[in-house]
């Protein structure tokens, strides 16, 4: 298909990228001649504004989306137009006010669930979708070959498409996107004034909930704007739970079983987050092994357990203060847990003894 890619950042870059990699016809557009240059050079496709095109993908920012898909059903009256902007139920309305009549039959939102900390062209990969949910927002006035370009295309990076409902998608990121992008620069924004030396303890824990905080300020801003309402019902029972937790802390009678509670219904939440692939959580067995941080050694820990024909589930990486060593943490299905230990330990590597096991997840 020829494809006109408006908004060379991350995503449309990354779009770009993939979908010249599949045979598609790309071309770019941004209001800043460097950035579409940039993703130019870097092969996401070639500068301009062709005469047609089959579809159009709107990669702009959130709060100038809505015009920029107006504009584009304008411009290319033949087009499908779609967008990436991870939020839908406020576009279809803007777009719906303002279109031209007939003309909302070629829009389809849709939102790749995928992304990256850094933001920009220089950020983007040609692999960014592969093996991500792809959200199609369509209903039954939609044209099938028109929402078939648009799943065409997903599944053309390497996407798994989802069909959702705009309010359930909106909803549904509030809780699994941006409400957490919240926590986790608040939880950062506690360390701003904190003592070098006591920051100097964190630990995986800290890294794991804090990751995300450093994502780019000015798109959260818009991404949070524009999905304002059902986030802010997440948060205001993220409050009300917080509140409950904040008194229990105060550890009058009864106080110890709420704090119980606190942590055994996260528990239940995050027994509800996927496993591998997308399939159900299953109990992992978790294999500590204490290595020299320097060269090689990660690579000769997993050429280690590929010769015991052991498949790695899961791994996690933590960096001892102040000393080179690191603790990998591999995660294996529990039948092969103690044939593990004692292949890696025959072939020289420090296996603690203590195991643990734990929900694993990708």
């Amino acid at each position: 298909m020829r494809v006109h890619i408006v908004g060379t950042g991350l995503l449309g870059t990354s779009l770009g990228l993939a979908l010249t990699g599949a045979g598609h016809a790309v071309t770019l557009a941004d209001l800043s001649p460097t950035a579409q240059r940039l993703a130019a050079d870097l092969g996401a496709g070639t500068v301009g504004e062709p005469e047609a095109t089959d579809v159009v993908i709107v990669a702009t920012p959130p709060d100038v989306a809505g015009q920029a898909i107006l504009t584009a059903l304008e411009r290319f009256p033949e087009a499908t137009v779609t967008d990436v902007a991870s939020v839908k139920t406020v576009l279809l309305h803007e777009v719906r006010a303002a279109c031209a009549a007939g003309d909302l039959d070629r829009y389809i939102g849709s939102h790749p669930m995928a992304g990256r900390e850094k933001s920009g062209a220089i950020a983007a990969r040609d692999d960014l979708f592969v093996g991500r949910p792809w959200v199609v927002c369509s209903d039954d006035d939609t044209p099938a070959e028109r929402l078939a370009q648009i799943v065409a295309l997903a599944t053309d990076v390497g996407a798994a498409v989802v069909h959702l409902d705009p309010e359930f998608h909106d909803s549904s990121v509030a809780r699994v996107s941006h409400a957490p992008q919240v926590m986790a620069s608040l939880m950062a924004a506690q360390l701003v004034d904190m003592p070098a030396d006591g920051v100097a303890l964190a630990g995986q824990g800290l890294r794991d909930v804090t990751r995300i905080a450093a994502s780019d300020a000015s798109l959260w801003t818009q991404i949070l704007a524009g999905n304002a309402a059902e986030v802010r019902d997440v948060l205001t029972a993220i409050r009300t739970d917080l509140d409950t937790l904040i008194s229990a802390l105060d550890l009058e009678p009864g106080s110890i079983a709420t704090i119980a509670q606190t942590i055994t219904a996260g528990n239940d939440g995050y027994d509800r987050i996927p496993g591998k692939h997308g399939q159900a959580p299953q109990k992992y067995a978790e294999i500590t092994v204490l290595i020299d941080d320097t060269p090689g050694m990660l690579g000769k820990l997993f050429a280690d357990v590929g010769e015991l024909g052991i498949n790695i589930e899961d791994i996690r990486i933590e960096h001892a203060t102040g000393v080179k060593l690191g603790s990998v943490e591999v995660a294996v299905v529990p039948a092969r847990q103690r044939e593990l230990e004692e292949g890696l330990t025959s072939r020289g590597w420090w296996v603690p003894e203590a195991v643990i096991e734990h929900e694993g997840q990708e």
